[in-house]
């Protein structure tokens, strides 16, 4: 059993589930077609990755164009991070807004970002684990990225230096690629 709430950028949802714990642990589900397709979130999951990320680590912003654009739905296993979706659909009244929540293994939250969404996030523990499942295989040659601190976007994130790859220090500004 899950709580969807879909968030102020339409398709984008907030997903609670149902935690089961007591005093062994605790069990949940973290995916069930069944209740995922009840909401509109219809497409077919065909990869699963796992990221580690020391504290200060900013990921992102990262997406895929055209025919293997992906869909996320992210989760952090362990740690807590600070996990940001920018609306990137030109013909989207919320073009250029964005959306950032808490994923932590405390609070079992999960994010589920649609395509035309780039998706970053940013490490506030050591060893933050990050899983995702996705609705379309890596291609290397679609893989996009938008500078971090795009002014045109204005994420607020929790660090003005963050340790970031040689990659994600220079990508383009979001209107330079449109």
């Amino acid at each position: 059993m899950f709580e969807f709430t879909e968030q102020n950028l339409k398709g984008l949802f907030v997903i609670k589930p149902k935690v089961f714990s007591d005093d062994r642990g605790f069990f949940k589900e973290t995916y069930k077609r069944s209740e995922f397709m009840q909401v509109g979130i219809t497409e077919d999951f065909v990869q699963d990755n796992h990221s580690k990320s020391q504290r200060g680590v900013l990921r992102g912003l990262h997406y895929q164009d055209g025919e293997h654009a992906q869909g996320k739905l992210v989760r952090c296993v362990r740690g807590e991070i600070y996990d940001v979706a920018v609306d990137i659909r030109k013909d989207s009244s919320t073009f250029k807004k964005w959306f950032g929540i808490l994923l932590s293994e405390e609070n079992h939250n999960m994010l589920y970002i649609p395509v035309g969404f780039a998706h970053g996030f940013f490490t506030l523990t050591d060893g933050a684990e990050l899983v995702y499942k996705t609705t379309a295989e890596y291609h290397a040659t679609s893989d996009r990225g938008i500078i971090w601190n795009d002014p045109d976007i204005g994420i607020i994130w929790m660090s003005d230096d963050p340790i970031l790859s040689e990659k994600d220090k220079t990508h383009p500004r979001l209107l330079e690629i449109r």
